[in-house]
């Protein structure tokens, strides 16, 4: 076993325990399949990449056929400011519960470790070059950079899962969290084969929760930057964002989705686009995603519920 799956096993067996131990219950450790692609070179990288992907399938009880094909989740991990923390990057949707409730409803989830993250670290290809210091901030703020080449490197995940015999293709969730969320926006606007919607916890750029507590590098670039997207989205989305959120804070993601849903009417685009405002989460709602559970899980389910999802 190679050191990502290895480090991802063991995550994914501490996270079901801790799970496990909280909830007074022994819930099953989800088997995980681990493959590796090919993300090729592009304007944000010179080389190819090759990148692990891992794959958690539903148990047999979760589906009436025990080998599929099921419809897939594919999750977007965040972004750490440190190449450290990007180098420990483990792409499990943050926590058991999202496993297993995307394979209680008999979906296949699909992560992958970007280039620039994990074994990758070498090139960061996502940096978008915003820096709080003091107090303030500074650099370009190409936050579209920063989404091109997650979304490349999600890309090349989408073809492979269209490619598998056990994949519905023509029903695929995008799902991500944070600098993931805001990857499934922008790749959520380019009609990618079979994606019926997208959900975003939490998506962002930019934020540092310890020296600016609250308010993302350039907000106002980034509120441009989402409602770009929306002109070319023809899929429903669903927004969730806590309202203690120390990134990004609780008002400037109302922004955002205000102006993205504008954009979609100036476009003429009719896909729904909902927000969940949550309450607080912990110490910083940007944990939404995984500790927030017990109020996210109910949005998602009727959300997806609403779509026939």
């Amino acid at each position: 076993m190679n050191p990502s799956a290895k480090s991802l096993c063991m995550a994914v067996c501490w996270l079901w325990g801790a799970h496990s131990s909280a909830q007074g219950s022994s819930p099953a450790v989800p088997q995980v399949e681990t493959s590796n692609i090919i993300v090729k070179a592009s304007s944000y990288a010179k080389s190819d990449v090759q990148i692990p992907v891992y794959t958690f399938k539903p148990a047999p009880a979760h589906n009436t056929g025990a080998s599929g094909p099921w419809p897939v989740v594919i999750f977007s991990h965040g972004r750490s400011g440190s190449a450290a923390g990007r180098a420990a990057t483990v792409p499990i949707p943050a926590n058991g519960d999202a496993i297993r409730y995307w394979n209680s409803r008999g979906y296949a989830v699909v992560a992958a470790i970007r280039p620039g993250y994990g074994e990758n670290v070498s090139h960061d290809p996502e940096d978008h070059g915003a820096r709080w210091s003091g107090g303030s901030c500074s650099g370009p703020a190409e936050f579209g950079k920063t989404t091109g080449a997650a979304a490349h490197a999600m890309r090349s995940v989408h073809a492979w899962v269209v490619e598998q015999d056990w994949a519905r293709k023509d029903r695929i969730l995008l799902v991500g969290q944070s600098v993931g969320g805001l990857t499934t926006i922008a790749a959520c606007g380019q009609s990618w084969p079979g994606v019926m919607g997208c959900i975003n916890f939490a998506g962002g750029a930019g934020g540092n929760p310890t020296v600016s507590p609250g308010a993302s590098c350039r907000a106002d670039r980034l509120e441009e930057h989402i409602a770009s997207s929306a002109s070319s989205t023809d899929v429903p989305s669903l927004w969730l964002y806590s309202a203690n959120d120390r990134f990004w804070g609780e008002q400037a993601p109302k922004r955002w989705h205000k102006a993205y849903l504008q954009a979609a009417v100036a476009a003429g685009q009719k896909a729904e686009s909902e927000f969940f405002a949550a309450p607080p989460v912990g110490q910083d709602g940007h944990s939404l995603h995984s500790a927030g559970s017990h109020f996210w899980i109910p949005a998602v389910t009727a959300w997806l519920e609403k779509h026939g999802f």
